[in-house]
């Protein structure tokens, strides 16, 4: 792929059909970037209601990262300040228990040229295990719970998070100390950042 600018490179991804026949609401692709963002949101991929309405994280698990993150909506979606880039772009479809993994075509093509590009970063979000198989690299533990375990490994530049969708509940109530101990100082990190 060549050298595209930053502009031009976003306009190729929101209009990319590279696996149009194999998702089956068709394509979408939802990301929020700027090359001026701080904060990096790496998530998995869009739900339906997100494919929908084709804002990032416009669902009960965007509610629940915004409190997380402490930040309201006009926040988290001013992309000058937070970089929402998923491991796949488009809704993937659901399987038997939730939706289908990211495709992969997206980071493969796609993913290097963007973070690249996204320059100013400081702090990034790594949400389930995909992202986690991308950011973390030989560093990453071999399960989502250990890797949350080790926050502080990663800390200042990452932060990894277990998915904040409502079908996590059980998760978070099995591991008390993610909220008590972990989740002030998310918010701290992001309020210095934003």
């Amino acid at each position: 792929m060549s050298n595209p600018s930053f502009h031009a490179l976003v306009t190729e991804i929101r209009t990319c059909h590279i696996c149009a026949a194999e998702l089956p609401l068709g394509p979408r692709p939802v990301i929020q970037v700027n090359p001026a963002a701080k904060i990096l949101i790496a998530g998995q991929a869009p739900g339906r209601k997100v494919h929908e309405t084709g804002l990032p994280f416009n669902d009960a698990s965007g509610d629940r990262l915004r409190d997380w993150m402490g930040v309201g909506r006009e926040t988290f979606y001013d992309a000058h300040r937070i970089a929402i880039v998923p491991m796949g772009f488009c809704y993937p479809g659901t399987g038997k228990s939730g939706d289908l993994p990211p495709r992969t075509e997206c980071a493969l093509h796609w993913r290097k040229s963007l973070m690249e590009r996204l320059e100013a970063v400081q702090f990034t979000l790594v949400i389930g295990q995909y992202a986690m198989d991308w950011h973390l690299g030989e560093r990453r533990k071999k399960t989502v719970t250990a890797n949350v375990e080790a926050w502080k490994e990663f800390w200042p530049d990452k932060i990894v998070l277990p998915h904040p969708s409502p079908r996590n509940n059980r998760w978070l109530r099995n591991n008390p100390w993610f909220e008590e101990d972990v989740l002030p100082h998310l918010k701290k990190r992001i309020q210095d950042l934003i």
